[in-house]
């Protein structure tokens, strides 16, 4: 009889392009999350939790081919005995989501409709050094108003939010644009409804901070050799047709008016490209009247984003500061939020313009942003440990417990096999405990608990003497109704 193969086990990986977060990382996350979230809530936002699986019709961007929706979205098809059920799949950002609970609650919302959201989102993209499929993002958006005060506010809150969190000012920037100062520009240029050339267009102004000046010219006409010596074919415009373009990404200026002046001779006789423009103006005018100045938020032409469903303002959260790479070059951050203006996505639900505008803050950028700048991912602070030196008083280490919870110090029981005490000093190391709690017999029949520093056991450990350390003890012994006390004396020493 031939041997019954047993089954393999399964590996224990994450599936490609997937992380696990633990304690630290965790509470980093939920720490700057309920900042933010409490600067949203300050400007009269609300909170909206919406499912994480929509339909792959309701999220619109990706459609279902033959087998499974297009590259982009996880997604699955409902069991159908007719093979007709629905195609499901995971949010791919926050923003779809709140035009279909929008066209869905209406009748029940207030209009303008004013909401965050906080959650991960996932896509189906291929992963790479610090690119995942699964990522949080931070949203906040007004939806039913067509007024540039709303653009405005959503500006200023991201500049507070940025403060909030611990980037200083001086250390970012939030600059601001209009897609439709940009149409009015491709419309100068006499591409009509080439989309394919307005694409190619936009594709190349996205690089000008790369390229520069002269290299965004020598792309849209002949093609340019790059770094690497590899020549790129350019998008085959005229020099006259492009023009404009170049005309538009040089027309910012050391203050706002010629900036506005500038542009005005970017997109020339175009009525799109003069009302963005005066959209602009109105947006830097409601800043200025709330003391938002151009250290804090800017006007910037060269800001594009790639997302077709922008119509009007645009803005991006961009941290100045340098940086080393992997390689040890200087560089800066970059950019850390975007959004803007998207007029037409609730109108692929009810049939008619709604307009909309909200931004969207990368949250696993902005945690990297704010460890470059040392406001996170210090030492996490584990639990005070009371270790157990005998398993029968068990009732006892659990009331010493109590007593310091009920004190709002976070604490616990060891839990592991106490055989080897000093097992349980390696497990309190391990979770970074700033205090061991002991109690033997002795102890117990003389009323007293030693109480271990062990932060500062392990800076004496690391070059005190003899001589010094028998000078700064950190071991100390106190009467068991002072053990709280004695804790909170060594905790808030040890922050100090």
């Amino acid at each position: 009889m031939a041997k019954v193969k047993k089954a393999p086990r399964p590996k224990a990986e994450t599936p490609k392009g997937f992380r696990d977060y633990f304690g630290a990382e965790v509470t980093e996350r939920s720490h700057m999350l309920q900042q933010i979230a409490g600067v949203y809530h300050h400007y009269g936002f609300e909170a909206l939790e919406s499912s994480a699986v929509e339909t792959v019709e309701a999220l619109g961007k990706f459609l279902p081919d033959v087998d499974r929706p297009n590259e982009g979205v996880f997604a699955w098809q409902e069991f159908d005995e007719n093979d007709k059920g629905d195609w499901m799949a995971l949010r791919y950002d926050l923003t779809a989501p709140l035009a279909r609970v929008y066209a869905q609650h209406r009748n029940d919302l207030p209009t303008p409709y004013r909401r965050y959201a906080m959650g991960p989102v996932w896509r189906n993209e291929k992963p790479g050094p610090g690119r995942y499929r699964q990522f949080y993002q931070c949203d906040a958006d007004t939806v039913g108003t067509a007024s540039m005060a709303a653009d405005a506010e959503i500006c200023a809150m991201l500049s507070d939010t940025l403060e909030t969190v611990g980037i200083p000012r001086g250390d970012y920037l939030v600059r601001v644009n209009n897609r439709k100062v940009m149409n009015g520009v491709l419309e100068v240029m006499g591409l009509g409804d080439d989309q394919a050339a307005r694409d190619n267009v936009l594709r190349t102004i996205d690089k000008f901070d790369k390229v520069g000046e002269q290299g965004v010219r020598e792309l849209l006409t002949k093609g340019r050799l790059d770094a690497s010596g590899a020549y790129i074919d350019g998008v085959g415009l005229s020099a006259d047709q492009a023009e404009p373009v170049i005309a538009f990404l040089t027309s910012k200026a050391s203050d706002v008016a010629k900036t506005f002046e500038n542009l005005r001779g970017a997109v020339g006789a175009s009525s799109v490209g003069a009302e963005g423009i005066a959209e602009l103006e109105q947006i830097a005018e409601l800043l200025e009247a709330g003391g938002y100045g151009a250290d804090r938020i800017e006007i910037d032409p060269s800001i594009v984003r790639g997302l077709g469903y922008y119509t009007g303002p645009v803005y991006e959260a961009e941290l100045t500061f340098e940086i080393f790479d992997e390689k040890g070059r200087k560089r800066q951050f970059g950019s850390v939020s975007g959004g803007g203006r998207y007029d037409d996505l609730v109108k692929r639900f009810t049939g008619q313009a709604v307009p909309a505008t909200g931004v969207s803050i990368g949250v696993d950028r902005l945690l990297a942003a704010l460890r470059e700048k040392g406001r996170m991912g210090g030492r996490s602070v584990g639990p005070v440990v009371v270790t157990v030196m005998d398993k029968g008083r068990m009732a006892d280490y659990q009331a010493m417990v109590a007593d310091l919870r009920n004190a709002g110090i976070r604490a616990e029981v060891y839990l592991g096999n106490p055989k080897n005490f000093g097992n349980q000093l390696k497990y309190a190391d391990k979770r970074n405990s700033p205090i061991a709690v002991i109690e033997g017999g002795d102890e117990k029949d003389r009323g007293v608990v030693q109480i271990k520093d062990l932060i500062l056991g392990a800076k004496i450990a690391e070059s005190a003497t003899l001589e010094e350390w028998k000078e700064r003890p950190s071991q100390f012994e106190v009467p068991r109704s002072d053990l709280v006390a004695k804790v909170r004396e060594i905790l808030e020493g040890q922050e100090n």
